[in-house]
């Protein structure tokens, strides 16, 4: 579940939208403005995928504030602000907990955003090594070496403002590519899209760790 939740950190950092408001903003300004954008953005759905040294997978993820409920790995997982439910269907059950505040660091997409703040520096990637030009690179690398993700790189096109994808460095050598495949905003998600629905998986074992 532990590269679950750093999966869903390299996905929700490329999914908030941004607004062209500058020419040459620096990193900390792309960062600031992501998150502003996502807040007035309304519900987003997202399709992606990850490519790592594991192999390729693909995933969807749907937001709505501080909620949201992701498809990726073959686990489904919902948040609604307060609880997380996380359906194995392998094993068919259901995990349910309430994630602390540290724990939202790494599935909370608000969390997220403050990442930068607590032990990365952040500065503009040259772009020299990118085929694409039209890409920004913002570089946030880790002031700790004990942190799990050592560096992390975010492409983000100039014209539109809107991440297409992020490179990641972990502890340990382990490297991983997100891919922003599809991008849509103001869905009209009820809240009970983010609840675990017992009556869609009737057989489902339910396991409260709370």
């Amino acid at each position: 579940m532990r590269r679950i939740n750093y999966i869903l950190i390299y996905i929700c950092m490329l999914l908030f939208a941004m607004p062209m408001m500058a020419q040459q903003p620096d990193a900390k300004d792309i960062l600031e403005r992501t998150a502003e954008a996502f807040r007035k953005a309304g519900g987003v759905k997202a399709t992606f995928t990850v490519r790592s040294s594991e192999g390729s997978s693909t995933g969807v993820i749907c937001l709505k504030g501080e909620k949201f409920r992701l498809e990726a790995g073959g686990v489904t997982t919902w948040f609604d602000g307060r609880t997380q439910w996380s359906y194995l269907p392998s094993n068919d059950e259901v995990n349910v907990s309430e994630p602390t505040a540290e724990e939202l660091q790494s599935i909370n997409p608000y969390a997220l955003l403050s990442l930068y703040k607590h032990g990365y520096k952040l500065k503009m990637g040259k772009g020299d090594t990118l085929k694409d030009k039209s890409l920004y690179e913002v570089v946030m690398t880790a002031t700790d070496r004990k942190q799990d993700l050592l560096c992390i790189v975010l492409f983000v096109n100039k014209e539109t403002f809107r991440p297409s994808r992020i490179s990641m460095a972990q502890r340990g050598g382990d490297t991983a590519v997100v891919i922003i495949n599809s991008y849509e905003t103001g869905q009209n998600y009820p809240d009970s899209f983010f609840v675990f629905d017992k009556k869609a998986y009737p057989t489902a074992e339910v396991i409260d760790l709370r």
